[in-house]
């Protein structure tokens, strides 16, 4: 059946020699009278004919995927007589390509924490590298690579890899075009690189791109694999929400982690429900807000003291709110009395990121 937006703009004479090329990929020609003369009339055509050529080739090749198909035994034949070496040289460039994008992952963070965290807090809860340290590693690994012959089926530059640790780097003026480079490198090598591309998103929100930085991590949190990885791309929408002052959205994000099990699985996950809180807070739903505080002191009662001390050292804005909204600071004291002990010699570990 043809469909009504088609039009047919083959040549006549090229018809005509379609339907010869159809039958002769099929091994029919030959079988017709005078095949043989009609079969090298549309093999002359071909060289001339750049569209009657590719059309032989679609034939051809669509006959040959049918045949495979009809007999699969013969098609497993050929499977397993295809060279194992291939296939170990594309997981070993595969392998390669992901150590490289690590390393310049993790030398790009630390550019970037030095850049904009001072207090070396772990937005993602891995310890930034030390930057020499971790350069000199970078350099011997891309040394040793360009030795060993490795790199033909990489795809990747492996001698601008080497310019850039060894040097050329040094040329950028700041740690945070530094991390931007290397951030921007690691997600050249491998574009799944999912940390590397959380990390990206941090800078364009200390840049002030933030809707950048938000598509950014929706990329993450809809596409990543690593559950981790999500969530904390979850937790930055959320946190880029409630800058906006659009709570409910933040909440959905801060929500999605602990429905998701990750602030249970993974204890350092715990300050959402802590994020989740000041959302039904800022809601007006004080209730909410009380239980979900309850809620992360009986699964982690341990980080009582942090809590503490991020709600005293919160915004006027935020210290305000606790203070004024009805009922929430006589709830408090009664549902969750450890947050009002002496905390006065704790501080809060690199691992946190609550909301203020």
């Amino acid at each position: 059946m043809t469909s009504s937006w088609f039009i047919n703009t083959t040549p006549d004479v090229c018809l005509e020699f379609q339907a010869d090329l159809s039958a002769l990929a099929d091994g029919e020609l030959q079988k017709e009278t005078g095949g043989n003369e009609l079969a090298a009339r549309a093999i002359a055509h071909l060289e001339v004919c750049s569209g009657c050529h590719d059309f032989f080739d679609d034939v051809r090749n669509s006959a040959r995927a049918h045949r495979a198909i009809a007999r699969p035994d013969d098609l497993i034949e050929r499977l397993s007589q295809v060279d194992s070496a291939d296939f170990l040289g594309l997981a070993e460039a595969s392998k390669l390509t992901a150590n490289l994008a690590t390393i310049f992952y993790k030398l790009g963070k630390a550019y970037v924490l030095l850049a904009t965290d001072t207090e070396y807090r772990n937005t993602i809860f891995e310890p930034a590298v030390q930057v020499e340290v971790e350069k000199t590693r970078g350099r011997g690994y891309v040394d040793g690579v360009l030795a060993s012959g490795r790199t033909e089926q990489s795809g990747v530059d492996w001698e601008n890899a080497r310019h850039l640790l060894n040097g050329r780097l040094t040329r950028l003026e700041s740690h945070l075009e530094r991390g931007k480079r290397l951030l921007d490198e690691a997600l050249h090598v491998d574009p799944d690189c999912e940390e590397a591309r959380l990390y990206r998103a941090f800078v364009l929100d200390h840049e002030g791109h933030r809707v950048r930085a938000s598509e950014e991590y929706r990329e993450v949190f809809t596409m990543g694999i690593d559950m981790s990885n999500r969530g904390h791309a979850a937790v930055q929408l959320g946190k880029l929400f409630a800058s906006e002052d659009d709570h409910r959205r933040a909440l959905a994000c801060f929500r999605w982690v602990t429905m998701s099990s990750l602030a249970d699985v993974e204890p350092r996950f715990y300050f959402v429900r802590y994020n989740a809180a000041i959302c039904y807070l800022r809601l007006g739903n004080v209730d909410r807000a009380l239980d979900t505080l309850r809620e992360l002191l009986d699964l982690h009662p341990g980080q009582a003291q942090a809590v503490a001390q991020t709600m005293g050292s919160s915004s006027p804005k935020l210290q305000e709110l606790i203070a004024t909204a009805p009922g929430f600071a006589a709830g408090l004291l009664e549902r969750c009395p450890e947050l009002f002990e002496d905390h006065s010699s704790t501080s809060l570990s690199d691992e946190e990121t609550l909301q203020s």
